[in-house]
């Protein structure tokens, strides 16, 4: 399709001003207030300028969005935040594009599918278990970091089928850190000149952290392919990638290089997203006594039906936990660890009455959405009870999306639910937090939404 003249486009309403890059410094010091102050002026079309040139479109209406993901999703390519990570992800799952994303998809969707994934159970709370058993009674500590560690561990043994050490979980906060910043940088204006002086702290830190990730995931490649060599099988998905090729297609196995791409994809996004959202949840139940009371009354309900002898949750427990459920499904809705998806238009795209024309941007943005008053009453409020089973059946598809949805969608959705309700299960059962009444909590959204100081937590041990 001919792209269309600037001058005869019909643009939706939205904020302009004299100064161009006026909007772009709010969104650089604060995008969720920016994006949620212009959803709730515009309502569900709005168009704006990022500095001089960038035309983007945000869509806060279910139906709009799910057309972009699903109806027409091959019209959009990965926005330039996702074109950004690829300094890290290379042509992993998230990142890569065309016949290759979905060549890749088909292999590693299996290794997520709900029956198998019951098998991941045990390792899910046997990580959770031994990592509270190693808490004290009393003491005060940043439970992000503690979500960071276990998740890591549980992706890296349950999927990859690798041991990763417990002192490599800092590193690899740290790293995410420093890779998440960086890639924030390269897309503020002028952010292209920092990865042309090598010599900037900022891209030698980068450099400094993508080396230590890339060795743990280097040594998990090399563990298997030992194994292989001594003719050892294994049941895990680094296993099925490093057997995978397409015959018909003639495409062989696949180097180190695209193993380290999806394994690196798998590794991070598998227990990043994940440990932000447990982090949020054991926040907002320190804030919710009376929700933390009900969510502990069920699971002790379930669990000390044992002859006397309390126990683990397991995956046959989780469709009787239906209020931990509903808890973790609204910290999900407040806090989207994936908190906006970016698509770029590739041809001329109409939406409504508008014609939204190639290389423009579209935002569509979790925390916005969920937070629309629209589908969700009292939406800043912290109500499980509002996940009735009516109300999921009346809500639009695309008005509650934490992991995105269509071709694109997050593949390891149906483990992040499970490890989500067994985590906190387990460390509610045998643990009550209390906020930390001097830390500062504050969002932090780079790629996904952090808490900026972390998340302090004084233990209580279970009576």
């Amino acid at each position: 399709m001919t792209k269309i003249s600037s001058s005869s486009i019909e643009y939706p309403p939205g904020p302009s001003s004299i100064l161009p890059n006026k909007l772009l410094r709010q969104f650089i010091r604060n995008p969720i207030k920016t994006l949620m102050d212009i959803a709730y002026t515009y309502d569900d079309i709005a168009h704006f300028k990022l500095g001089r040139k960038r035309h983007v479109y945000l869509l806060n209406n279910p139906n709009y969005i799910e057309d972009v993901l699903i109806r027409n999703h091959k019209n959009f390519i990965k926005s330039r935040g996702l074109q950004v990570s690829k300094r890290l992800l290379g042509e992993g799952l998230v990142t890569s594009e065309g016949e290759y994303h979905d060549r890749q998809r088909r292999i590693i969707q299996p290794a997520f599918h709900p029956n198998l994934i019951k098998k991941y159970g045990e390792i899910i709370t046997n990580y959770t278990l031994n990592m509270c058993q190693l808490w004290q009674d009393g003491t005060t500590l940043d439970i992000h970091k503690e979500m960071i560690h276990v998740t890591a561990a549980i992706i890296s043994k349950a999927v990859l089928g690798s041991d990763i050490k417990s002192e490599q979980g800092d590193e690899v906060g740290d790293a995410l850190l420093t890779c998440a910043e960086y890639f924030n940088r390269l897309l503020m204006p002028f952010g292209d000149l920092i990865e042309k002086i090598p010599i900037l702290p900022v891209n030698k830190g980068f450099q400094q952290a993508k080396r230590k990730l890339d060795s743990i995931v280097y040594n998990m490649i090399k563990e298997h392919r030992d194994n292989e060599n001594k003719g050892t099988q294994r049941g895990d998905l680094l296993y099925t990638l490093l057997q995978a090729q397409d015959i018909e297609a003639g495409i062989g196995r696949m180097t180190d290089l695209q193993l380290r791409d999806e394994v690196m994809t798998i590794f991070l996004a598998g227990h990043e997203t994940t440990a932000y959202a447990l982090t949020w949840t054991l926040y907002l139940l320190s804030q919710n006594p009376t929700v933390e009371s009900k969510l502990y009354e069920e699971v002790c309900s379930i669990l000390d039906k044992n002859n006397g002898k309390d126990r683990i949750p397991t995956v046959e427990d989780i469709p009787k936990l239906e209020y931990t459920e509903k808890v973790f499904r609204e910290s999900m809705r407040l806090y989207p660890p994936a908190w906006t998806i970016g698509r770029q238009v590739m041809s001329d795209y109409k939406v409504d009455k508008y014609i939204i024309p190639a290389g423009s941007i579209i935002l569509m943005s979790q925390y916005v959405m969920h937070r629309n008053p629209r589908y969700f009453s009292d939406p800043d409020s912290f109500h499980p009870d509002r996940w009735s089973k009516q109300m999921k059946s009346n809500l639009p598809r695309f008005s509650y999306f934490p992991f995105g949805g269509g071709i694109r969608g997050c593949v390891g959705e149906p483990f992040a639910w499970i490890e989500g309700i067994l985590l906190v299960a387990t460390i509610c059962y045998r643990w009550k937090m209390h906020h930390d009444p001097e830390h500062k909590v504050e969002l932090k959204p780079l790629i996904t939404l952090r808490p900026k100081y972390g998340m302090r937590m004084r233990l209580e041990r279970r009576k």
